[in-house]
């Protein structure tokens, strides 16, 4: 592996890390917001709503973008882009402004994931795609556990406005080191420059797998909302745990995903893509099962830690099955399509658990909501197992 791929990865690893900061921080911080903004569990579902819904708008378009342009300008100005949704978010005073405000930080994370995984994926080889993939989305997982450990004593000791402010200012940083570090010297060809993005689209939507992995992964956008939205709430309100320990839920889900994205990341290599798709779900929907009836710390630390495995390898694995499915220079379009299917689950999953909890009064539904999601998402997939395991080259 040559400089100039490492510095690729290493990039790539941290602008994942403070994408996924930015929007898991959310819940995060979120219990020290509902009180001063005065907002319902509904009306933060809303809020983180309104990143999900820009960041699934723009994601198939910056990821048709990866394939054709500049890559090194894009993932600059968009990770811009996002560190001042994330800056301004400091300032918000309402439903609105706040949602306004992390709708920008939705817009900028749209370029950080179907485009880094582009890149990356143009600059390894097939069998070690597994493997790069689980090191740069490595980044997930030690952004959210990072922060999950730094905001608690940044918000003790300035507010939750400092929190947002932080992650703002290190997302500025690592705008400036895409600048520097990213050189796409990938000689593969590109998409043809005639072809619509419209026309591209049309044709990846007749394919019957596009949508097999797509049901699934909306499935799994769903789920994965449900703890790191309630989760530290649930903890901090409803079991009375100190904002330090109801946020290590959260840490230790990143911790077992770094973990998960190594032994399962890297297993898919050999094991299948799909296989290890429904053991993620499997993981995800048990440890969301066993919150929505836990009450003793060490019992949830066990659900999180679980929940966190699967967690941490779905993002690898669905980016890895692009090009085993489709030719590898349309990897970010494909990325960037099946991301449509990921926010719509996103999009729906903190409003309805939000209005699960305001109506009932309890979080145990939304919890099991997860649980469901998860089961779901086996289904989609079962069907297709036997075809499409193991991996297979794409035509």
């Amino acid at each position: 592996m040559n400089r100039q791929t490492l510095f690729i990865i290493s990039s790539g690893f941290l602008t994942v890390s403070i994408a996924y900061a930015i929007r898991y921080g959310y819940g995060i911080l979120l219990p020290e917001m509902l009180s001063p903004l005065g907002i319902s569990k509904t009306e933060a579902g809303i809020i983180y709503a309104s990143y999900f819904f820009a960041y699934t708008l723009f994601s198939p378009f910056l990821g048709r973008m990866s394939d054709r342009c500049n890559i090194r300008i894009l993932l600059s100005f968009f990770t811009a882009i996002l560190a001042s949704g994330a800056f301004l978010m400091a300032w918000a005073s309402s439903v609105f402004t706040a949602a306004l405000f992390f709708t920008i930080a939705g817009i900028g994370h749209a370029a950080c994931w179907s485009p880094v995984m582009a890149l990356v994926q143009r600059q390894v080889p097939d069998h070690r795609r597994g493997m790069a993939l689980a090191f740069t989305t490595m980044g997930s997982a030690v952004g959210i556990a990072g922060w999950s450990l730094c905001l608690p004593p940044i918000v003790a000791d300035s507010g939750w406005q400092y929190g947002w402010i932080s992650m703002g200012i290190f997302g500025f940083c690592v705008a400036g080191m895409n600048c520097v570090l990213i050189r796409d010297t990938s000689d593969q060809k590109r998409i043809n420059p005639g072809e619509t993005l419209f026309i591209s689209y049309r044709k990846l939507l007749k394919e019957r797998i596009l949508w097999i992995i797509g049901f699934s992964y909306l499935l799994t956008g769903f789920v994965v909302l449900v703890p790191f939205t309630f989760l530290t709430v649930y903890a901090r309100e409803e079991l009375g745990l100190s904002y330090a320990v109801s946020t290590g839920f959260i840490a230790v889900i990143s911790i077992c995903g770094m973990a998960g994205k190594l032994l399962l990341g890297i297993l898919s290599d050999s094991l299948g893509r799909i296989r290890v798709m429904i053991l993620c779900s499997l993981c995800m929907g048990a440890g969301c099962c066993g919150m929505a009836y836990g009450r003793e710390p060490f019992f949830l630390y066990g659900c999180a830690a679980l929940f966190g495995l699967g967690f941490g390898a779905v993002w690898p694995v669905y980016a890895a099955a692009a090009p085993d499915f489709f030719p590898k220079n349309i990897s970010g379009s494909v990325i960037g399509l099946w991301t449509l299917f990921l926010g719509a689950g996103s999009i729906v999953s903190p409003v309805i658990c939000g209005w699960t909890i305001d109506h009932s009064g309890s979080y145990t539904r939304a919890f099991l909501l997860g649980g469901v999601g998860s089961g779901l998402s086996v289904l989609c997939l079962l069907p297709g197992l036997k075809r499409l395991c193991p991996v297979s080259s794409p035509t």
